[in-house]
């Protein structure tokens, strides 16, 4: 008997309508044309935070959310931040169209703790420094031209957290 491969759900969070906002429905929308390792799981959360902290405790070995982050460096900036967890993580503030990685991670905590639920062992983050976060439709140039970057660190990550071959694309693995 085969042991079934490790689950990983790459999460694109985002707000489209608000410029850079957008980089993670993208890149996960780019990475749904790569071929992916069975069990990996592609979803664009979009502004559903309160949703992916509830499928997250679907029994997922890793957890890869995908979203435009604040941080140093030029805008285009593409960083992979591995969060801390766990009670002292963050307060639950649930504002279901604004949902930061650290308010998801620290809804997903509570809700860990209250339904008994099981976490993903490894969580983390790929975040790209956004550039404008106004009002509008589409990335900016920099931040376009990180979703490659973020889709081969995505790429390799999979790789890492699922050993077995991937399938090509459009094959199995589930994209929601």
């Amino acid at each position: 008997m085969t042991a079934a491969p490790p689950r990983v759900l790459v999460a694109g969070i985002g707000n489209l309508f608000l410029g850079d906002d957008g980089f993670g429905v993208e890149t996960v929308r780019r990475l749904a044309a790569q071929p992916l390792p069975p069990g990996t799981e592609l979803a664009d959360i979009g502004v559903r935070g309160v949703h992916l902290a509830y499928r997250m405790l679907d029994g997922y070995d890793t957890a890869v959310l995908v979203d435009a982050v604040p941080g140093d460096g030029p805008p285009g900036t593409v960083r992979l931040i591995e969060p801390a967890t766990g009670p002292a993580a963050g307060q639950v503030a649930v504002d279901g169209h604004h949902m930061t990685p650290d308010a998801v991670l620290a809804l997903l905590d509570h809700l860990a703790e209250t339904t008994g639920g099981a976490r993903p062992r490894r969580v983390l983050v790929v975040g790209c420094v956004p550039a404008d976060l106004d009002e509008g439709i589409g990335l900016s140039a920099p931040v376009e031209a990180a979703v490659d970057a973020a889709v081969r660190l995505l790429t390799t990550l999979l790789s890492e957290a699922t050993p077995t071959p991937p399938e090509p694309a459009g094959g199995p693995a589930a994209r929601t």
